[in-house]
C-alpha cells in the first residue's frame, strides 16, 4: 500500500469477485485504506466482518476533501453498497411531500421518502406521524389548496371551492403559476420561514386594504394569525433569536441507535426530525456525521441553518462546513458546545433520543413476548419468527383481491407485503368465492422457491378457509408447514386436523399478536380493493371505444365539458374536434347512443 496516493478522493472497497463491499472518503487516501489493515485498530465488528471479505478496493482522486464527500454520497446513493448502512432510510418515520413535478402539486403525508421525481420536496422525517398530519391539515385550512388527488366531478368545482378551501384546480379556475406562489408559501411554513412569510402577508394585507378589497385584507389577516398562532407556542428561551440552527443527538442500545434532531428557527423548535439504524456497533461520530450528509443533502439552501450543534466532536466538521457553505451560499458553522443554554438544547435532544430508543425497546419487547407466547400457545416447535398472515377483500365478488403482510420477531416487515388480483375466471361479481380464492393465493405464493418460508401462515377466516389454504400446501409437499385461520367473530383459532377450535383470553399477548396481523392483513387488503375499485368506477366509456386513445379522449372531454354533452352532440359536432375524422365521429356517436340505450332499457 506504499504506493498510494496521499491526496483526497473516494475509495471503493470490493470482493475478489468484483462485488463492491463498502464506499467511503479521505483526506489521506493511503492512509486512511491502510488504517482498515493494520493490527492495533479499533474497527466496529461490521467493518471487521467486511474487511475480511476485501479482495481489492478502487480510487477516484479529487481535488479537495468537499469534492469527495459530494462524490461519496452520490455514489453511495447510486450503488448502494452493502455496507454503507448508515445512509439508507429506514422509513420508520412519515414526512410531508409537495409534488412540484405535477402541474398543480399536492401536499400530502407520506413514508416512502424518496420514491418519487427528484423534482418532488420532502419535509421531514417527523417523530410524531400525528404532528405530520396535523401540519398538512392546518396548512389546507389556511391556505388555498388542492384537496382532493382526483378529479370528483367534469363539469364543475366541488363543495371545497365554495367553502374556499381550493381555487378550483379540477375546472383550471386558477393558472399554475398562481398555484405555485401559493405552495411557494406553504413551503416557506414547512422551511420554518414563517417570520418571512407572515412580513409579506402584512405587507400585501395593507395593499388590499388601500385598494379597498376588505375580503382579501381580512382573508390575509385570517391566515397571518393562524401562522402566529402555530409558532406561539414554540418559543425556546435560546440566546441569538435571528440565528436559525439544528441541534442533533441520539442514544443507542444494544439493538438499535436513535437519532433526533431538533430545528430552532427565530427562537422557535418548528419541528423534531428523528432517525433509527440498526447499532453495528459504529462510533457514534460517525453516526452523527453520516445523519447529517444524509438528512442536508437533499435540502435547499434556504433550509440549511447557520449554524449547527452537535453531541460529539465530528472527525470532518471542516469538511462538512465547507460543504454545507457550498450549498447555502453563506458561512454555516458546526459546534459541539460544553456550557449554557446551547449544551442544554443538546442535552434535551439526547433525552428525547433515549426516551425513542426506549419506547422502540418496549415495543420490541412486547413483540418478542407475543412471538414466544405463541409458539407455547399453538405447541410450535420453535419460535415463529416470520409470519405471514393472508386476507381476501371484494364486495360480492367485485373487485377480489388478496393481501400478505409479514411480521418479523412481532414486528411489522413491510418492505415483504405483497397484494394479489385474483385470477380465477369463476369469481366474478355477483359469485364470490373466498376459498377458491384464498386457495389460489396460496399457490401463487408458495409455488416458488424464490422466498424463505415462514414459520407460520396465518389465514383470516374459519375452517373454510383454512381448508382451502391447507389443500394446497399438500400438494405442493408443505404439509408440515405451521398454518392456523383465525375467525374474526369469536376469536377462535382453528388447526388442520384439530376439531376443536383454540380460543385464548383476551388479554393473552399471543392473541394481541394475532389480531393485530390480522388487522394489518384486513388493511391491507380493502386497502388495495377501495382501489382497484375507484379506479373502475372512474373509468371511462370513452376508452372503450375502438380507435380512441387517451389524447383524443382528452380533447373530447376539453371540447364539451362533459360526458352528457358528448352523448347529445351530432356526428358533425363531433367531427369539429380537432383530431377526429368523420369515420370515428360516426363509431363515437353511434357507440355512445348504443350505450346510453342499453343502460336505459
Amino acid at each position: 500500500m506504499a504506493d498510494l496516493p496521499t491526496s483526497p478522493g473516494i475509495y471503493q472497497m470490493r470482493t475478489p469477485t468484483g462485488e463492491l463491499l463498502y464506499i467511503g472518503k479521505a483526506k489521506n487516501l493511503r492512509n486512511r485504506v491502510r488504517s482498515y489493515f493494520q493490527s492495533g485498530q479499533q474497527l466496529s465488528a461490521r467493518i471487521q466482518i467486511m474487511v475480511q471479505q476485501v479482495g481489492d478496493f478502487e480510487l477516484i482522486l479529487t481535488d479537495t476533501e468537499t469534492e469527495a464527500l459530494t462524490l461519496e454520497e452520490t455514489l453511495i446513493k447510486r450503488l448502494q453498497p452493502r455496507y454503507n448502512v448508515l445512509l439508507k432510510d429506514d422509513k420508520q418515520y412519515p414526512s410531508i411531500c409537495i409534488t412540484w413535478s405535477e402541474e398543480y402539486p399536492r401536499l400530502f403525508v407520506c413514508r416512502p421518502r424518496g420514491s418519487r421525481t427528484a423534482k418532488d420536496k420532502y419535509f421531514g422525517p417527523y417523530v410524531d406521524a400525528g404532528a405530520a398530519h396535523a401540519m398538512v391539515q392546518f396548512l389546507k385550512r389556511n391556505f388555498p389548496l388542492r384537496q382532493r388527488s382526483s378529479v370528483l366531478f367534469k363539469d364543475r368545482p366541488c363543495i371545497n371551492y365554495d367553502m374556499g378551501r381550493c381555487p378550483g384546480i379540477c375546472q383550471r379556475l386558477i393558472s399554475p403559476e398562481d398555484y405555485r406562489k401559493t405552495m411557494q408559501q406553504v413551503q416557506w411554513v414547512l422551511q420554518g420561514r414563517g417570520t418571512e412569510l407572515v412580513e409579506g402577508l402584512h405587507v400585501q394585507m395593507a395593499t388590499a386594504a388601500a385598494d379597498l378589497e376588505f375580503e382579501k385584507a381580512a382573508r390575509l389577516r385570517d391566515q397571518i394569525q393562524s401562522l402566529e398562532l402555530l409558532t406561539e407556542t414554540q418559543k425556546m428561551s435560546i440566546p441569538d433569536a435571528a440565528i436559525s440552527r439544528d441541534a442533533i443527538a441520539l442514544a443507542a442500545d444494544a439493538h438499535r441507535v436513535c437519532v433526533q434532531l431538533f430545528q430552532v428557527r427565530a427562537g422557535k423548535l418548528i419541528g423534531r426530525l428523528g432517525f433509527t439504524y440498526q447499532n453495528s456497533g459504529d462510533d457514534p461520530q460517525t453516526i452523527v456525521q453520516n445523519v447529517l450528509q444524509e438528512h442536508y443533502r437533499s435540502l435547499s439552501a434556504e433550509e440549511i441553518p447557520a449554524e449547527i450543534l452537535v453531541q460529539h466532536d465530528l472527525p470532518d466538521h471542516e469538511i462538512l462546513e465547507d460543504w454545507l457553505t457550498g450549498k447555502r451560499g453563506r458561512s454555516v458553522t458546526i459546534k459541539h458546545p460544553q456550557r449554557q443554554t446551547k449544551a442544554e438544547l443538546i442535552e434535551l435532544v439526547s433525552r428525547n433520543a433515549q426516551v425513542e430508543v426506549e419506547r422502540l425497546a418496549r415495543a420490541s419487547q412486547v413483540g418478542e413476548e407475543g412471538v414466544v407466547r405463541l409458539m407455547a400457545a399453538l405447541e410450535l416447535a420453535s419460535v415463529p419468527h416470520r409470519m405471514e398472515c393472508y386476507d381476501i377483500s371484494h364486495i360480492q365478488g367485485t373487485d377480489t383481491v388478496a393481501s400478505r403482510v409479514v411480521f418479523v420477531d412481532g414486528r411489522p416487515a413491510k418492505q415483504h407485503y405483497r397484494k394479489y388480483k385474483i385470477r380465477n375466471p369463476k369469481v366474478v361479481a355477483g359469485a364470490p368465492d373466498d376459498f377458491a380464492s384464498m386457495a389460489e393465493v396460496i399457490q401463487r405464493r408458495f409455488r416458488s422457491d424464490k422466498e424463505p418460508l415462514p414459520d407460520l401462515v396465518i389465514i383470516d377466516g374459519g375452517k373454510g378457509q383454512l381448508s382451502a389454504a391447507y389443500a394446497i400446501l399438500e400438494e405442493i409437499g408443505l404439509e408440515d408447514l405451521p398454518v392456523i385461520g383465525l375467525a374474526k367473530r369469536l376469536e377462535e383459532i382453528f388447526r388442520p386436523g384439530v376439531r376443536q377450535a383454540l380460543q385464548l383470553d383476551h388479554s393473552d399477548s399471543a392473541l394481541r399478536l394475532l389480531q393485530q396481523i390480522r388487522d394489518e392483513a384486513h388493511r391491507f387488503a380493502i386497502t388495495f380493493h377501495r382501489e382497484l375499485r375507484g379506479k373502475r368506477m372512474t373509468h371511462s366509456v370513452l376508452a372503450d371505444i375502438p380507435g380512441l386513445g387517451p389524447a383524443r379522449q382528452k380533447k373530447l372531454l376539453e371540447h364539451f365539458s362533459s360526458l352528457r354533452k358528448l352523448e347529445e352532440a351530432s356526428i358533425s359536432q363531433i367531427a369539429e374536434v380537432p383530431g377526429i375524422n368523420l369515420n370515428l365521429a360516426t363509431t363515437i356517436h353511434n357507440f355512445l347512443r348504443q350505450d346510453r340505450e342499453e343502460s336505459e332499457a
